[in-house]
């Protein structure tokens, strides 16, 4: 698969909507996440992220402005003792749930399909990291409406195993802007991962449509202690 460059994807795409990347440093040594957010309307757009213990939260900016908080206040990020869960709506607790009863990641998300915000029908995607005795792999889904049609769930969970130094991959929920809005298609990409947290979080950010854009979480996971740092971004302030 070819590695492409993210700060392409993100800059030729004006709404690629919420967006996971899951990978590993160039210097082999961290496990990397980010999730990006973004929004059309005004209600999308009246929202921050927060850290709320090892994890994170959507919050309203403005909270006299807070419309329909159904599909857009969650925790996009929780952690499961040596996991770590990252998706785009309230799915991240059912993968919590599911995988603390000792279920799968894809078992756990069997009971969910597709957000219900038809026309769109927008797709559930989500990724888990899972690090141990210095081990590390991951792995992405996505639940997609089949084609636009409601009737049908398409679901597809992709593993990666000890994955290489410098490789990462992206997957994102709308193939680009429209109306409605298509969902994404295919394999998660093929990208490149930094060493510098900063600069990954100053390239994916600046790399955003700046109309769209609402916040971004990147942490960098030490595959060896565990200990991470986190870098949060946000539109409102």
């Amino acid at each position: 698969m070819e590695m492409l460059s993210i700060e392409k994807e993100l800059q030729g795409n004006s709404y690629p909507g919420r967006g996971i990347i899951i990978g590993r440093s160039k210097d082999g040594s961290k496990a990397v996440t980010a999730y990006f957010i973004m929004g059309r309307s005004s209600n999308s757009r009246n929202r921050i992220f927060a850290e709320e213990g090892e994890g994170l939260r959507t919050q309203a900016f403005d909270e006299s402005k807070l419309e329909d908080p159904s599909l857009i206040i969650y925790a996009p990020v929780r952690v499961l003792g040596n996991k770590t869960i990252v998706t785009n709506g309230d799915q991240t607790d059912t993968i919590y749930e599911g995988m603390d009863k000792q279920l799968t990641f894809e078992q756990s998300l069997r009971c969910r399909e597709f957000e219900p915000d038809g026309p769109n029908f927008t797709p559930r995607i989500s990724g888990i990291m899972h690090i141990e005795n210095g081990k590390y792999n991951y792995a992405m889904s996505i639940l997609k409406s089949n084609n636009g049609n409601p009737d049908g769930c398409s679901r597809f969970t992709f593993a990666y195993e000890n994955p290489a130094a410098g490789e990462g991959h992206f997957i994102h929920t709308y193939k680009c802007d429209g109306t409605p809005l298509p969902s994404f298609e295919g394999e998660p990409k093929l990208i490149g991962i930094p060493d510098d947290i900063d600069a990954f979080a100053d390239t994916l950010w600046n790399s955003l449509n700046e109309e769209n854009k609402v916040s971004l979480f990147v942490r960098y996971i030490d595959i060896e202690s565990g200990e991470y740092k986190t870098r949060i971004i946000n539109k409102n302030k």
